[in-house]
């Protein structure tokens, strides 16, 4: 599978050089977890994101690299048992901060924004996080279960691209690699605008 990664030009030379491995993000609002992340056959979507960052001031020159990815044991929410398992971690992520009387984090959207897309995803990152400590930890006991190497969600985001329209501006699918070794290959496309 192919994936894009937005970032700063001087990330993305050492990436491709071999220098470097790909950020690993691990911010507590992440979409799908902890992971290096990547717009799935999207190299647009993954220079708009790193200009946005840019715009921030987070990056000097926004670039895109490419990667090629296995997904090896992919924890895929277009799959729906593997919702199923999202759900019943949620369940169990709940009932353990309940009984240890903590609060249970919620998707939020960032103070002072009109978008009603709530991207600070603190819950659904939780939920992860609980669900591959569960899979980490069985791993280490069965020999039939292993860990997820990646996730890959698809997320109806931005307005309407049409009046009437059921698809969305921003509508996109993101990898997040947990596993290094799923990266096969770094390299810059063609074009990354």
């Amino acid at each position: 599978m192919l994936g894009y990664h937005g970032c700063d030009a001087k990330v993305a030379q050492k990436a491709v050089s071999g220098n470097a491995s790909i950020l690993q993000s691990n911010r507590d609002f992440d979409w799908l977890g902890p992971g290096a992340y990547f717009w799935e056959s999207d190299p647009t979507r993954a220079y708009e994101w790193a200009q946005w960052k840019a715009n921030r001031g987070e990056y000097t020159q926004p670039t895109v690299i490419g990667a090629v990815i296995d997904l090896r044991h992919c924890l895929d929410l277009v799959s729906r048992r593997d919702l199923d398992l999202l759900k019943a971690a949620h369940k169990s992520f709940v009932r353990l901060q309940r009984k240890a009387k903590l609060p249970i984090p919620k998707n939020a959207s960032p103070n002072g924004s009109k978008d009603k897309d709530r991207v600070l995803r603190y819950l659904d990152c939780a939920v992860f996080r609980h669900l591959h400590k569960i899979m980490d930890t069985l791993s280490e006991h069965e020999d039939d279960i292993s860990p997820f190497d990646t996730v890959r969600g698809m997320f109806v985001e931005g307005g309407k691209l049409y009046p009437g329209s059921g698809f969305h501006q921003k509508s996109h699918v993101q990898i997040a690699v947990r596993n290094p070794r799923c990266i096969k290959g770094v390299f810059f496309p063609l074009s990354s605008e």
